[in-house]
Order: C-alpha cells, then structure tokens, then sequence
C-alpha cells in the first residue's frame, strides 16, 4: 500500500479517464501508478490483477464495471485517477467521473479509433465543459494507425484536436515518439513498464512530418494569445514554456485539445503524459467554482476550493465492503477536512464524523490525517450517507447538485430460487441499489412481481451475480407481466339476486345495476339511482363493494376494468335477511353479468416513445417501430441527429433498449412514458387470453 502523502490544493488534479470499452483505460490507470511508484506491481487486465479492477465480476469477465479511483504522484503533484468503465451498461459511473473531476484524458485504440463509448464520454465532457486530452494508445498494436485515428476525432469528436507529440513507427514497429514541444526524439527500449527513455535526434525519414506539424503546433498556438502571434508573424519561434502555457490557456477555453500517444501495456509514452497532465491540466484551485445552494434556501454560494473555508463535499460513490460496511468516496469542494471531524449530512439533517480518514487507492485505503480542498477522499461506516449527498461543516450547510444518473430502461422480473432468497430479496436489491443509483426495482404488487431495471442486459446480470456471490441469494428471472386493462363498449343492465336460506336466518339481496361505457381515462364511477327506498341507503355502499370488487377480476381475461359507469337502479331487500354480505354478493353478480352484455375488450398501455437518434439509422427504426405495431407520430431534426416520436405498446418494447443499441451501433436512447390504454387487436386479444386460460388450467 503507498504511503499518502499531504498534497495542498495546487498540487492536485483530479482526472476522470475515460473511454470506449477495450480501449485501454484500466491498463494506462496501471501504467502511470506503477511508472511513478505509486504501484510497486504492474497490472495485467488479461490476467486479472489490474490495480484498479477489484471486484470478482470485473476480474472474472475482464472488463471495468464501476469507478474505482487511484492515484500517481508526479514532480510534487497528486494525480487522482478515476478509471471508468467504458460499456454503455455502466455508464452511470464514467458519469459520476466526470462530475467531480477537473479534466479528463480520452483514451482511443490505434486500431479502434473512436467508438460509440468515445462519443458518449466526449459529450459527457461537453456538457461539463472540462478541458480534455485525447491519449492514442497501443500504438504497438498491429494495424496502429496514429494519423487515420487523429483524422477519426477531428471529424467525429472536435475539430480542435491538435497532435503535441508524433509516432516513430507502429506496431512491431513502434519506437518511440516525437515531442513537438522540444523538438527531440524519445526512443525507448525493451518494454520495462516504467516507461525509460533516450532523448536523441529526430530521425530524417520523419523530419518533414516533424515540420509540418511542428508548424500546425506553434500556427494555433499563437492564435491563443496576441502577444504570441505578433511574436510568430514577426519570424520568432514560441518557447516551449509560452507554448505549453499557451496550450493551458486554450485547454482551459476549450479552444484546444491535445493528442498524445503511446503504449500503456509497454509503459511507452507514460512519462510524456504525466508531465502534460500536471502542466497542462487544472488544479481544483483553477478550475471554476463549484455552484451550491445554502439549506436555508436563500440563494446559491460559490465553492471555491480554498482550505480557509468551511468544509463541503459531495458523495459521488458508495461501494459494500464484506466485514468493514459501506465506503464512501467524495470530492472535497470547500474547505479542509481532519481526520475525525465532526460534519453534518445536510440533505438528510444528520451528523456524521468522518473516522479514519483515506484516499482510495484500488483496493487498498491509505489512511489520511486530513485532506485539503479540491481532493478526494474515502471513509468507512457513515449512518446515513448515500450517493449524491453533500458533507458539510455545521457553520456552512450548503448542498453541492448530485450527479445526474441517466434513467434505467431495461427490465427483468426477479424471484428468489428458495423461499429464504425470496425473503431476503428486497433488502438485498436495496444494497445494490445504494451501489449503483442506475440500477433500481420495485415490487408491482397488482403483477405480483419484484421488477428490477438496469441500462442494459449487462448491467442486470452483473447484478444477478453479485446477488448470488456477495449476499447468497440467487434468482430466476422472468419476463415482466403487463398491466392490461379491460372496459366495455356497449350500455347493459343486469339483475344480481343472491338468496340463501339454510333453517336460521337467511340472506337476501337483490339489485339491479346499469353500465355505461366512459371515455378513455375516466376511471370507474358508481351512481347511487336507488329512489324510493326499494333498497335500504345503508346496504348501498355494500352494492358498490361488491360491484367494485368484481370490476377488480374483469370478465375478459381477469384484469381489472376501467372507463365505465355502474349505476345501481333498483332491487328489493327483505326486513329481516337482507344483509350486507347478501347485498355485496348480489352487486358482484349484477356487474358480471352486465359486463357481459355490454361487449367487454381487453385494453394495453400504450408508451409515449421518443427516440434520438442519428439521421444514419433514421430508415430502420422506423421500420421496427412499424413491426412493433407502433405508430409514428413526428419528428424532429437538428445537428445530424433526429428525435422520433412515436406510441408503442408496452408489451412490443420488452428489450427494446438492447435492441435499439444493436440496431444503431448504441448511438441512439430513447426514454418512455405511459400515457394511455387503447384496445388490443383482436388476434392479439385471443393470444393473452389463450395464455391466461392456460396458466389458469
């Protein structure tokens, strides 16, 4: 475990790495630790002992799943790293990343270029508006094309993508790099990790390419700053101290983004990138102020990042450790925190003390006697402290804006395997949610069913495996049942006489009710048409009770019925059996039989469905919104990107998510809402008929 030291606010920058799937991200996190020190053990994705992959879900399918900080320490500087997840599936966290980090380094594959995962985190950062470094990685891979995957960003992610440094060779054929700041070669020899190399003279088969884009360099630099662009026009050169402070400038504007590169797995061009991190990147002290509200609600504070200030801090992560609890990471925004302090959960009212005080480091927790503004922390064992809550001094309790999860649209139907997994299912779901805030469930008590939603099958079979490794509960999972409806279509009326006579006293009740279809939404509505007294006000709500009760089961398929009027008109009772029990049982029976006369059909919820996507695949979703027996209503353009809306039946969108990614290349999303019941086609009536029937025999 690395000893943490103490780092003041200017010595520290917090970095979210970010990028596709398989793009390299776990293993340059690894890379930067283990050349700096930091990590005294190179990692392997491949075989399971990256640094920062620590769960056995991760280690077992290789892949990140969650955001799992570390951190390197670099000519006096601390670099949090918080490594990211690049599957759509768990987007959730690389979201997290960025809304605590100050800046963020893209990673690209040499040979992949830049994926759907690139575009969503470049956006992501759009929103954010952090400055970026785009890192071209593997570039020992074979096929590593540096210059078809700078071209590949240019035109997809930013215009602004600017090369600071240039390959010698690819593949087998990888080298070393040239830095166009100080116009020198870096060659490097047999991989070690760590990074070593010889500084030597720019070979000349490359010093044409060197020129032109050395060129390109100091040409945009200039831009960023008159005096330097009078200082180029007048034929001097820019130093490599006005240029990388130029650079910074321009990062922090969002004018420039530079594009490094190297190979994480070999350590190549890990040293160049920890330097243009510290040099280039923000420290909390730079970066801009962090908005909050004061819990008084009279307006909004600034949080800058100055240890003077009040402590405040925001819980972006909660992770379950076995035998130590829930762990707690968060971002200092205000002020400096000691180890033991005594703080307040402000969106909750609680206190809370902050006991042995760490940094995350992977899997290990270095403890910390304090922590200054603007750097990240973890701490074991708060009461009552969740994802997106704000620490703060009791003097100052502001509240920090959460992270903004996306919505969960994939659903699955859970049950226990045993009875004691079915006990234990509901608490079990809660600690995976308080996990992972894009994962929820609920139970749907009139389905009957625990319905559990993710942002993709992933996602929820990640969960479903940890269910089973972490707390011992297994489940079998199902499709989730739909809320039909049922209503009727014609006017009728019944009689409903229940008479019993059994030696004692009997029972007797006997009404008449008339239905009446309503217009769609209205609900159910019970009239109360009696005149004359021929049945007793007190037996009344007891013909309502039952009618109700009846309405509940349906008549078609045994959903319950909605959009219809019952009035009760008349009936007679007896003085001495008439009930309430008789007179429920015979409103039950008037309502079952009218319903039947009064042509009953079976209804489904019907989604609003709006889905944004890119005009490329415009062709076929509108074709499978068609196969899924929707209905387009419009569309709307703008910035190559087009949103249709559309209604959809509930029951035609059952992994639509998924399908939707496979069709689009996971470029479009779409969000639903229900916003009606409309009729069931008749041959898709006799099917769910069919089925209810046959569950039922």
């Amino acid at each position: 475990m690395p000893s943490a030291k103490d780092y003041p606010t200017d010595q520290i920058r917090n970095i979210a790495i970010l990028g596709h799937a398989s793009s390299g991200k776990t293993t340059l996190v690894d890379a930067l630790c283990f050349a700096t020190g930091t990590s005294q053990r190179k990692g392997n994705v491949d075989e399971g002992h990256a640094l920062t992959m620590t769960t056995p879900e991760e280690i077992s399918h290789r892949v990140s799943m969650q955001l799992t900080p570390a951190f390197a320490e670099w000519t006096d500087t601390k670099l949090n790293l918080l490594d990211t997840p690049g599957y759509l599936d768990f987007t959730a966290d690389a979201l997290a990343a960025v809304r605590v980090a100050d800046a963020a380094v893209i990673v690209l594959s040499a040979t992949s270029g830049v994926e759907v995962g690139t575009e969503k985190v470049w956006e992501y950062c759009e929103e954010r508006g952090i400055p970026r470094i785009l890192f071209i990685s593997m570039m020992d891979k074979e096929h590593a094309d540096f210059h078809g995957v700078y071209q590949d960003a240019k035109e997809r992610l930013t215009p602004k993508a600017l090369p600071v440094e240039i390959p010698i060779g690819s593949g087998d054929g990888f080298q070393g790099l040239i830095n166009l700041f100080r116009e020198r070669a870096h060659f490097y020899g047999a991989p070690d990790g760590k990074g070593e190399f010889e500084v030597g003279e720019i070979p000349s088969e490359l010093q044409g390419s060197f020129d032109r884009w050395r060129t390109e360099l100091q040409e945009t630099l200039a831009t960023q700053d008159e005096s330097l662009l009078e200082q180029y026009l007048e034929g001097g050169g820019i130093s490599r101290e006005d240029a990388i402070a130029a650079m910074a400038r321009g990062m922090a504007r969002g004018d420039v983004v530079p594009v490094l590169l190297g190979s994480a797995r070999k350590g190549y061009g890990v040293r160049a990138l920890l330097r243009r991190m510290v040099q280039l990147l923000p420290s909390p002290a730079a970066a801009p102020p962090q908005p909050a509200s004061q819990n008084n609600g009279k307006g909004e504070v600034q949080l800058s990042a100055a240890d003077g200030d009040p402590f405040s801090a925001l819980v972006f992560k909660t992770t379950a450790e076995p035998h130590v609890g829930n762990l707690s990471l968060f971002r200092v925004y205000g002020g400096r925190v000691e180890s033991g302090a005594q703080v307040v959960n402000v969106g909750r009212a609680s206190p809370e003390k902050l006991n042995h005080l760490s940094v995350p480091f992977g899997k290990e927790r270095p403890e910390v006697q304090r922590l200054h503004a603007g750097d990240i922390g973890v701490v074991a064992k708060l009461r009552d402290t969740h994802t997106n809550d704000t620490l703060a001094a009791p003097s100052r309790p502001v509240l920090i804006p959460g992270i903004a999860f996306p919505r969960p649209d994939i659903t699955l139907a859970v049950r226990g395997v045993s009875r004691k997994d079915d006990d234990r299912l509901g608490e079990v779901l809660s600690h995976l949610r308080e996990e992972d805030p894009a994962f929820q469930f609920e139970y749907n008590s009139e389905l009957h069913q625990t319905i559990v939603r993710g942002l993709g099958e992933l996602h929820l079979d990640i969960q479903i495996e940890r269910m089973a490794r972490k707390y011992g509960v297994k489940v079998e999972t199902e499709r989730p049942r739909i809320a039909y409806r049922e209503t009727i279509t014609l006017p009728a009326e019944a009689q409903g006489r229940h008479k019993k006579q059994s030696g004692g006293r009997g029972q007797f009740g006997d009404c008449w009710i008339r239905l009446e279809p309503l217009p769609p939404g209205s609900g159910f509505e019970f009239v109360n048409g009696i005149k004359g007294g021929v049945i007793p006000g007190k037996f009344i709500p007891s013909v309502e009770r039952g009618i109700v009760e009846a309405a509940g089961k349906g008549i078609v398929a045994g959903y319950p019925l909605v959009d219809v009027r019952a009035e009760c008109f008349d009936g007679t009772y007896h003085t001495v059996d008439s009930s309430d029990i008789a007179f429920q049982i015979a409103g039950s029976l008037a309502f079952q039989k009218a319903a039947q006369q009064a042509g009953p059909i079976l209804l489904e919820p019907i989604m609003a469905v709006a889905v944004t996507t890119p005009e490329t695949f415009m062709g076929d979703i509108l074709a499978d919104i068609t196969q899924r027996r929707g209905k387009v209503l419009g569309m709307d353009g703008g910035g190559g990107r087009t949103v249709v809306r559309a209604r959809v039946p509930q029951a035609e969108l059952y992994k639509y998510a998924a399908a939707l990614r496979a069709m689009t290349q996971g470029r479009a999303h779409h969000v639903r809402e229900l916003v009606a019941y409309e009729p069931v086609p008749d041959l898709v009536a006799k099917r769910i008929v069919g089925e209810v029937q046959g569950k039922a025999s």
